[in-house]
């Protein structure tokens, strides 16, 4: 598969107060008269991550339509599980309930941060969304040690199921933690049991995180975009193929975008979310610096 690079399409560069930088872990929804909104992720001054939207057109992207006034969700309560930031990841459309599953941080204990997994509801098709109880759906267990993060939630067949980030270790000095994709179940989209393996691991020793999964099923093949980093290279992003949404095989080769030779994404291209709109396949995606130098979009090329 090849796509095309339609450009960079927002940078976050304070046009809120708690929009000071960033354009993490984009997805998009599609809207009457063509048009997306696109859920992202910026931090304010404190470096605490909110959820945002915008509205544009993929005919031209880079021409906003509208902002979010106000964010979606802002860190938690002092002490809840998402208290130092809220980190939208995925949006399920089931029955009356629009639920956005999202991350919290938190920061306690010697590591220097925690994640787990949260969702918030909407029932009246609009913007705002509240959180349910205040607690995560899914948190560190025997199957994810140490902490849980990006969900990818689909509704197949009858059943929730859950792709996620694992992290399996804490690196020497508590820097940062390896972390591969796991797969969960759930009868209802709250009760979450993970798989006792991941499903996709690491390809070598010096790969040391594979994050944000975005699966989509074309019939009988479940496609999953992912990105991955080494300890000598940013993130790429990469793909693999499955039959049946559990046993999965890599092909990072097939993915279809890389970095660019210079500018906005020449260094890292992070997080992708694939869609379909208007009779065309899109991924987002995020640039340099973990989405602090823009999100962008590309087309997936018809051949």
């Amino acid at each position: 598969m090849r796509w095309r690079k339609l450009g960079r399409i927002f940078t976050a560069e304070g046009q809120r107060p708690w929009m000071h930088s960033h354009t993490s872990m984009p997805f998009a929804e599609s809207l009457a008269n063509g048009r997306i909104r696109i859920w992202f992720t910026p931090r304010d001054r404190q470096n605490q991550s909110h959820l945002a939207w915008l509205e544009t057109h993929t005919d031209n992207p880079a021409a906003i339509l509208d902002l979010a006034e106000t964010p979606t969700l802002a860190p938690g309560a002092d002490g809840a599980f998402d208290d130092t930031g809220a980190m939208g990841s995925w949006l399920v459309d089931h029955d009356n309930d629009r639920r956005h599953y999202y991350i919290g941080w938190t920061q306690s204990g010697v590591a220097p941060f925690h994640l787990s997994i949260g969702v918030a509801l909407n029932r009246d098709g609009g913007t705002a969304f509240a959180r349910i109880d205040g607690n995560p759906v899914h948190d560190r267990n025997p199957h994810d040690p140490v902490l849980v993060s990006t969900p990818c939630v689909l509704v197949a067949d009858g059943q929730w199921v859950m792709y996620y980030l694992s992290a399996t270790r804490w690196r020497s000095g508590n820097t940062f933690p390896d972390y591969n994709i796991r797969r969960a179940t759930s009868p209802d989209g709250f009760d979450w049991k993970a798989d006792a393996i991941p499903c996709i691991d690491f390809a070598g020793p010096s790969e040391c995180a594979i994050a944000r999964p975005c699966v989509v099923r074309d019939g009988d093949l479940w496609r999953m975009w992912y990105c991955h980093r080494g300890d000598d290279y940013p993130y790429r992003i990469g793909y693999a193929e499955s039959g049946d949404s559990r046993a999965w095989t890599r092909r990072d080769d097939q993915a279809g975008l890389t970095v660019s030779d210079d500018g906005w994404d020449s260094d890292m291209t992070a997080y992708p979310f694939v869609f379909d709109h208007a009779g065309n396949r899109y991924m987002l995606y995020a640039g340099n610096g973990y989405g602090r130098a823009g999100m962008g979009l590309a087309v997936l090329d018809q051949d």
